[in-house]
């Protein structure tokens, strides 16, 4: 992208060059649009279920900034001549579910001709202007929430491999379906002073940008990072997707990992995810509010796993 010559905007709040969940410009009226793209290749077999969790990982981009999605647009990749229109209709039905779920139309979209199906969104959402939330304001004392469990990447490539069955898959599934949009919608009622979605990059990824955009370091304790059930298992056996791997040695110059931590551990927390959680960087006592808050209703698998310290060169620590 640094190729790319671009276009002066500025009205401009957000774009690439921020590495922020979501585009953002100002539209006047004390208000911001919000817009965010995502699709990718099924990881479940049902075509309906493919479309639930592309939709609600496109929508997870609009609820880490704080703000509403107002309509949607799909994007399709689409081998029409190997395979029925049924397939896509349960596709484009499944991903219309999740939208009438998070209150929005999808008012039209784009397809192609493509040799594998590819699904996602183009979303559209508003923000008041004081209450955009970036992943560039971690403050330094800042406890750090994860909103759902990891390790849908090494799941998935069990499953593929024949490690995992399909109920060891299930949870993961169900994770991948539900959307943000209740933890989101309490981001500002919380004082959130900084969050992001985890997704491709998985857990070191994704904070690390939050480090590196806030100028802050990160320090986790490893055993309190939740995992669904058996990622471990699988790690340890190899089922470790390449992107996984990739991420891994991406960050690892930026992190440092105690001798406790164990090398599958390492993929584990590096593990590339789909349609997955927050992090939150917020103050001690808005962090165990939250948590609490969320226990109590049962929304997400809320999770404090660490928190954000000063620093000069970010860095995140695994203790």
């Amino acid at each position: 992208m640094s190729k790319i010559n671009k276009h002066k905007n500025d009205n401009i709040i957000v774009d690439f060059e921020q590495s922020d969940d979501a585009a953002v410009i100002d539209i006047g009226n004390d208000k911001y649009l919000v817009q965010t793209v995502d699709f990718f290749s099924p990881i479940v077999d049902d075509p309906y279920t493919f479309g639930q969790i592309a939709a609600a990982n496109s929508l997870s981009d609009i609820y880490a900034m704080g703000a509403k999605p107002l309509f949607a647009l799909n994007i399709v990749g689409f081998p029409t001549k190997e395979l029925s229109n049924d397939i896509l209709a349960e596709i484009l039905k499944g991903g219309a579910s999740i939208a009438s779920k998070a209150g929005i139309p999808i008012v039209g979209g784009h397809s192609v001709d493509d040799s594998e199906i590819k699904y996602g969104l183009v979303v559209t959402g508003e923000v008041k202007k004081n209450e955009l939330i970036k992943n560039s304001n971690a403050k330094d004392g800042d406890l750090l929430l994860l909103t759902k469990p990891l390790g849908t990447g090494i799941l998935y490539n069990a499953l593929k491999k024949g490690l995992a069955s399909s109920d060891d898959f299930h949870p993961a599934i169900k994770s991948m379906v539900d959307t943000n949009k209740e933890i989101g919608s309490l981001l500002n009622e919380f004082n959130v002073n900084a969050a992001t979605d985890v997704t491709g990059y998985g857990l070191i990824g994704h904070l690390y940008e939050m480090c590196r955009a806030g100028n802050v370091s990160a320090e986790i304790e490893t055993n309190k990072v939740p995992f669904f059930n058996n990622v471990e298992q699988f790690a340890k056996k190899g089922a470790v997707p390449g992107g996984t791997k990739r991420n891994l040695d991406f960050f690892s110059k930026h992190i440092e990992f105690e001798d406790s931590v164990q090398n599958h551990q390492k993929l584990m927390l590096a593990d590339a995810q789909t349609s997955g959680g927050l992090l939150i960087s917020l103050s001690k006592n808005n962090a165990h509010s939250l948590s609490s808050f969320c226990k109590e209703r049962s929304i997400g698998s809320v999770q404090i796993i660490g928190k954000f310290t000063s620093s000069n060169y970010p860095k995140i620590t695994f203790n």
